[in-house]
């Protein structure tokens, strides 16, 4: 049953993406080209890498508002690390990735072993990993405003290469992330320990799993995945900044709620999250392109989107509205 739902959620997810399509494609033709439409993934693909594994943070019952802030360290760590240390690009990459699981270990080890709540601790460390990022900026030559740029070739070609000369990296990338968060989540006894823990964390603790380790382990995933995120998102700007990233936590937060997870935790989809996070994508990009809305307004469309995927399964978990919907069953 339960399997069936998140089916017809998926497929309605679906079912917008194609009217996303539609009427952006009837608005203006342009936007059905390959060529632009895939150029388009670039702004959104952070979004959509984050939001697969912040995804297995708010099964367990949290949230991570943090992983934005993850993305502009992880830059800035690149950049110094290359221009300033001196360091190999992919050395200074690394370093990247492992300071991340370093941040995302301790914001998870303070809500598993000390019992405070993700909402706390995630904005405590949005605002110290965005402070450790800028402490790190200046330990660059180049001013904190400009960026540090001219990186090597071999560096920016993970984000410009093409596969037949029009898909790009960046979507393999994310397939990749698909498949491998897909398998961990619903094909592995960690993915049913994450469920397991997000519907009842003491039954969990009970039947022999390691509740505190799986969920400290979440956090330790999703801050990779911003690394990643800022890793790309680098290479393709060419531009290593410390506030890089910096407006990504709502629509990674609206992308995973969209995609079918509940925010109390035990239900969730990655492929739900995967199309939620497209649909965000695509419909950021077309009212820019085909109807002129300036990019500085697009978060209110996306603000609306959460609020009404909230509180219209907040309507529809009541009690009445599901003795309403039995009644009408039966009558009809």
């Amino acid at each position: 049953m339960k399997g069936r739902k998140f089916l017809s959620w998926e497929m309605f997810l679906l079912i917008i993406l194609i009217l996303e399509f539609v009427i952006f494609g009837a608005k203006n033709p342009k936007f059905l080209m390959p060529r632009v439409l895939f150029a388009s993934v670039n702004d959104f693909i952070a979004i959509c890498f984050i939001a697969l594994f912040v995804t297995f943070v708010m099964i367990t019952g949290g949230i991570d508002i943090q992983a934005a802030s993850i993305v502009g360290l992880t830059s800035i760590i690149i950049g110094v690390g290359w221009q300033d240390g001196g360091m190999n690009i992919w050395v200074a990459s690394i370093l990247a990735i492992v300071a991340a699981a370093v941040c995302g270990a301790l914001s998870g080890f303070f809500i598993a072993y000390c019992g405070v709540q993700a909402m706390v601790v995630t904005l405590g460390g949005s605002f110290l990993y965005a402070g450790f990022a800028l402490l790190v900026s200046n330990f660059s030559a180049s001013e904190a405003y400009q960026g540090i740029s001219g990186f090597p070739d071999s560096f920016k070609i993970i984000s410009k290469f093409k596969l037949f000369g029009v898909i790009p990296s960046q979507l393999l990338v994310f397939i990749v992330l698909i498949i491998i968060a897909y398998i961990l989540l619903h094909r592995t006894k960690y993915g049913r320990s994450i469920f397991l823990v997000g519907i009842n964390q003491e039954a969990a603790e009970y039947s022999g799993i390691n509740t505190r380790l799986v969920i400290l382990s979440t956090y330790v995933l999703s801050a990779v995945s911003a690394a990643l995120a800022g890793i790309m998102l680098t290479s393709y700007l060419g531009t290593a900044k410390s506030d890089l990233g910096a407006n990504l936590t709502l629509n990674i937060i609206t992308a995973v709620v969209l995609g079918g997870t509940l925010s109390t935790g035990g239900k969730g989809s990655v492929i739900g999250t995967a199309l939620a996070a497209l649909v965000i994508g695509i419909l950021r990009f077309g009212l820019s392109l085909c109807f002129r809305v300036n990019t500085q307004y697009l978060d209110i469309p996306v603000g609306v989107l959460l609020l009404v995927v909230v509180i219209g399964r907040a309507i529809v978990s009541r009690p009445e509205t599901a003795a309403f919907f039995k009644k009408l069953k039966k009558e009809s």
